[in-house]
């Protein structure tokens, strides 16, 4: 029989009973004694943690990652902003044609404002607005989408009813 070394041993204190009996149970149910049923927890904790490091290297890469994000989200907060200004650009030169009264060429129609028009049983002018991200007040815009809804019209595809556009394609 081996004799133990007692340069091993660790004594645990741990804070109840229960706990030291919840501990017992769980090693049973393992089959294992409870010092080898500790010591593979304790193990497996430490390979999942195999970087552990000094709580003040860890408060100063937390506010670096603090101020990454930030930084982070203030870029993005402009980028959103950039994309707005060229998303409204973009809607505007499309609308352009629409807005020429002896406008001679062929017209590209919006995709989103036909494929809106096809979700809706029917759908009203402040409706189509909102839905394609049109401010009411931007007058020129909403001169253009009014101008493709009368074309479109024109064209038998839609028809107006009291209760807005309507899809007849």
């Amino acid at each position: 029989m081996v004799k133990p070394d007692k340069s091993r041993y660790v004594w645990l204190y741990l804070p109840s009973q229960n706990d030291k009996t919840r501990w017992s149970e769980l090693a049973d149910k393992a089959k294992v004694p409870l010092s080898k049923f500790i010591i593979e927890i304790v193990e497996n904790a430490l390979a999942e943690e195999s970087d552990l490091k000094p709580r003040g290297e860890i408060v100063k890469e937390l506010s670096r990652l603090k101020e990454e994000n930030k930084r982070m989200a203030d870029d993005l907060r402009l980028k959103n902003i950039v994309l707005e200004n060229y998303e409204k650009e973009l809607k505007r030169y499309r609308s352009g044609p629409f807005l020429i009264d002896e406008f001679q060429g062929s017209r590209k129609y919006s995709k989103e404002l036909i494929a809106l028009l096809k979700q809706h049983e029917t759908i009203d002018n402040y409706r189509i607005l909102e839905k394609l991200g049109i401010e009411p007040k931007d007058s020129d815009l909403v001169r253009g989408i009014s101008s493709e809804l009368e074309a479109l019209e024109n064209y038998n595809l839609i028809t107006s009813t009291p209760r807005g556009w309507k899809w007849i394609g």
